[in-house]
């Protein structure tokens, strides 16, 4: 049975209220481009924390949430989380936000605290004391790719994202894919974060006419392309790595049969594993709640990743935490996920738009 859970709204209250709770800093948009992923991402956190709660907690404790705003610039978030971090306030960090935001997360720790990054990332480095759960750029393109080139011959491509550090490595492993399957890449650009105008970026795409688009924009302006391409009555496909249940939501649906997603979650993945969070989701919130999607589903295994390496642990010291993090293991929404070097390797799906839910087309 669900437990209740504290949520600190305010940051500032965690320095001033002392608690014999274990504080965990859920790093989460709730401003900005991503915003849009905050509600669902909270309420899968404290669904995770209900349940880590009822069934005794974590060292003996009851664990306490911590909201901190990670839609904000990178160096404000940093900033209070290593505050927060300093001080006591909080034991350990989950976040779910953009890789610029983690980088600098990363950065201000230095291995002071646990922190579990739970979305879609760009691989690479892995650093001490940081659990990745989402499926780097190598893992999480490749199948949607080949899928588009195998079934919608696919061989001129586009790359669209938003000017930072995700989209960027996520395009350099597209194209390396792209390459060798010997497709090719007709055009690539980058947008900053807030780019509402997306008229010449479709009057581009309108001129190239390329086979596929592959899109890696985040949010809103994620959205606002979507609803820009299809007003615009182009129809080449487009598989975007961020786009999930809440996403498409906001877009309006789609009915083209042409708009995908690749993600290691969609709620609409009809396993024992999935069915059951679903349950336990709408049985908490209501039929009413934001609809659960990959990056909330993130938040729900980051919270419960956390507790299961404190457990494992008898601490929260990354020492500690980092001498028995191989083999780590939690069930969540998509099944058995475990640790190893650091990250988890998992099944990608690839969702075809259908209305406003999700077809699974292919998974690896």
């Amino acid at each position: 049975m669900a437990e209740p859970v504290t949520v600190v709204i305010d940051p500032f209250e965690a320095h001033l209220v002392e608690t014999d709770t274990l504080r965990v800093g859920l790093v989460v948009p709730v401003s900005g481009v991503l915003g849009l992923l905050g509600p669902c991402a909270i309420n899968c956190a404290l669904l995770a924390a209900s349940e880590v709660n009822a069934a005794g907690g974590v060292l003996g404790r009851r664990i306490e949430l911590v909201l901190v705003d990670g839609g904000r610039s990178p160096a404000e978030v940093g900033r209070e989380v290593s505050g927060l971090v300093a001080a006591g306030a909080v034991q350990a960090v989950v976040g779910t936000h953009a890789s610029d935001v983690r980088v600098t997360v990363e950065r201000a720790l230095r291995g002071a605290a646990p922190f579990v990054y739970t979305p879609p990332y760009e691989g690479g480095a892995r650093a001490r004391g940081v659990y990745y759960l989402g499926e780097p750029a190598s893992r999480q393109v490749g199948p949607g790719l080949d899928w588009l080139l195998d079934h919608r011959r696919a061989r001129r491509w586009f790359l669209v994202g938003n000017d930072y550090v995700w989209p960027r490595l996520v395009h350099a492993s597209a194209r390396a894919h792209l390459r060798a399957r010997s497709a090719t890449v007709v055009g690539e650009r980058f947008v900053p974060s807030g780019t509402s105008d997306m008229a010449p970026l479709i009057e581009e795409l309108a001129a190239v006419r390329p086979d596929a688009v592959l899109v890696n924009l985040i949010g809103s302006d994620l959205v606002a392309f979507n609803r820009a391409f299809t007003a615009s009555g182009l129809a080449f496909p487009r598989l975007c790595g961020a786009l999930e249940e809440h996403g498409l939501l906001a877009t309006g649906g789609d009915v083209t049969g042409e708009l995908y997603a690749a993600m290691g979650y969609f709620s609409s993945v009809a396993t024992d594993a999935s069915l059951s969070l679903g349950g336990r989701y709408t049985r908490m919130f209501g039929p009413d709640a934001p609809l659960l999607n990959g990056h909330g589903h993130g938040c729900y295994e980051g919270v419960l990743m956390l507790a299961a390496l404190a457990r494992r642990a008898g601490s929260l010291s990354v020492p500690a935490v980092e001498a028995v993090a191989d083999g780590t293991a939690i069930v969540s929404g998509r099944g058995r996920v475990v640790l190893a070097d650091r990250h988890v390797r998992q099944r990608v799906y690839v969702g075809r738009a259908d209305g406003l839910d999700f077809d699974v087309v292919t998974s690896v």
